[in-house]
């Protein structure tokens, strides 16, 4: 795959704060990529190294094919890292038609990217007008204008309401779909989970995990079984190679796979061990419950 971003490690400090430690990932074209971690786990700062606003104390990173200039490279970037900032008395398009002089690029694509952000229909509305969502989406149309290689969003959906949320994640699913290699920084799980397909979780500046989301820790899900028999139940499961840790929770047991399984197989071996289920449902575990799975043993 064309890697877009290396990152190899990188450190900021500032004063006697670490906010990045040695931290290395590489992003790859045509896939959406989260930087999760909570606030003050070095998401922004991070952006803010490879877009050179902030400075790096130590490590390297490099763009494209490492031979292009930071200066150009960003030519083919296009990012938001602060809230949106427009003249409030002009409207969506004289916005438009101002990022583009400042970015040297034709004004023949405002409209396109309007449509693409659903605010077509108000291109001709002052800024000032604007609910936080639609200025958001505005944000994102300017950042579009130079069709850049990768968007970089930092916590793109941060203060907006559920409906100003789903507009925006559905937005960030459909310029991947066109083949935009997207990074954004989230402190959301939920956010992560729904439109990115890999994942990078910092915290404290560190980085606990780097590959895709369906990939981490207990990638084989797990089973919620219910039995009249728990203990025999447990007791098997216990014993089985496949299974990992057993939970019982008012006498539903869940069980995690260190590998393969499906439904029919686990409920035939069962059976055949003369235990009859109630309840058979398996499932994949959710990145909430890995990421606190990882961040667990990493107390403050």
């Amino acid at each position: 795959m064309e890697k877009i971003l290396t990152v190899n490690h990188l450190s900021k400090k500032f004063g006697q704060l670490l906010a990045v430690n040695d931290l290395s990932f590489t992003i790859e074209k045509g896939n959406v990529y989260g930087i999760l971690g909570p606030n003050g786990s070095g998401k922004s700062t991070t952006l803010g190294i490879v877009l050179n606003v902030v400075n790096r104390t130590k490590g390297e990173f490099a763009w494209f094919d490492g031979k292009t200039s930071t200066h150009n490279a960003l030519k083919k970037v296009g990012a938001i890292i602060e809230r949106p900032n427009f003249y409030p008395y002009m409207t969506a398009v004289q916005n438009l038609n101002l990022v583009c002089k400042i970015k040297e690029v034709p004004n023949t694509k405002i409209e396109e990217k309007l449509e693409l952000v659903g605010l077509l229909d108000r291109k001709n509305s002052k800024f000032s007008t604007f609910s936080l969502g639609m200025k958001q989406r505005l944000a994102i149309a300017s950042a579009l204008l130079n069709d850049p290689e990768i968007l970089i969003l930092d916590e793109p959906t941060n203060g907006l309401d559920p409906q100003g949320i789903h507009q925006i994640r559905e937005i960030i699913k459909k310029i991947a779909a066109e083949g935009t290699t997207i990074l954004l920084a989230s402190h959301l799980l939920d956010e992560v989970e729904k439109v990115c397909s890999h994942v990078v979780i910092l915290r404290k500046g560190e980085k606990l995990y780097s590959g895709r989301v369906d990939g981490m820790l207990a990638s084989h899900g797990f089973f919620e079984l219910r039995t009249h028999n728990t203990e025999l139940l447990k007791d098997y499961l216990g014993k089985h190679a496949s299974f990992g840790a057993i939970k019982e929770e008012n006498g539903l047991i869940t069980a995690i796979l260190k590998e393969q399984m499906d439904a029919t197989e686990l409920n035939r071996a069962l059976f055949d061990q003369g235990i009859t289920l109630s309840h058979l449902v398996k499932r994949k575990e959710s990145l909430e419950e890995q990421f606190l799975e990882l961040t667990k043993n990493q107390a403050n």
